[in-house]
């Protein structure tokens, strides 16, 4: 039987958790559930050390790609938040320049279970669709550590 659906209150934790970590603060994102269908994933404000090279104010491709890569990952969390994650595959499609000081990538499963199929879209400053991708997660059998949400760091 399948775990019962996780609550608002369980992915807020979730989120808290992962926003807690060393590496989203290096990267300046943030991880948030705005509802039982969707994961986000905020970067805001842009750095400077984030937009394009040779001289673009466009967003780094890699860093939309991390963004892409942490949405897609932390959407099991949507089918239980209990269990630890991974991307396994990434597939990403670039479709226009990603600029402003805000950027957000919403994620959403497409088909659950063990592995679990997901697509994203990452959204400028002025709220237009820039880029899409679709993935896989696995979850694993082991949970999180004792109280049941992601590690701190």
């Amino acid at each position: 039987m399948p775990p019962p659906k996780p609550t608002l209150e369980q992915l807020a934790r979730y989120a808290d958790a992962f926003n807690q970590s060393q590496t989203l603060a290096h990267f300046g994102m943030k991880v948030r559930f705005p509802d039982l269908e969707t994961c986000e994933v905020v970067l805001d404000p842009v750095l400077p050390g984030q937009r394009g090279g040779l001289g673009s104010d466009a967003v780094n491709g890699g860093v939309l790609a991390a963004m892409f890569d942490l949405a897609i990952g932390c959407t099991p969390a949507l089918v239980d938040p209990t269990r630890r994650s991974a991307t396994v595959q990434l597939s990403i499609n670039f479709m226009s320049a990603v600029r402003g000081a805000r950027v957000v990538a919403r994620s959403r499963v497409t088909r659950g279970g063990s592995t679990v199929f997901a697509s994203a879209s990452i959204f400028d400053a002025e709220g237009n669709e820039c880029a899409t991708a679709t993935g896989l997660s696995r979850l694993s059998s082991i949970p999180w550590a004792a109280d049941g949400t992601p590690a701190v760091n």
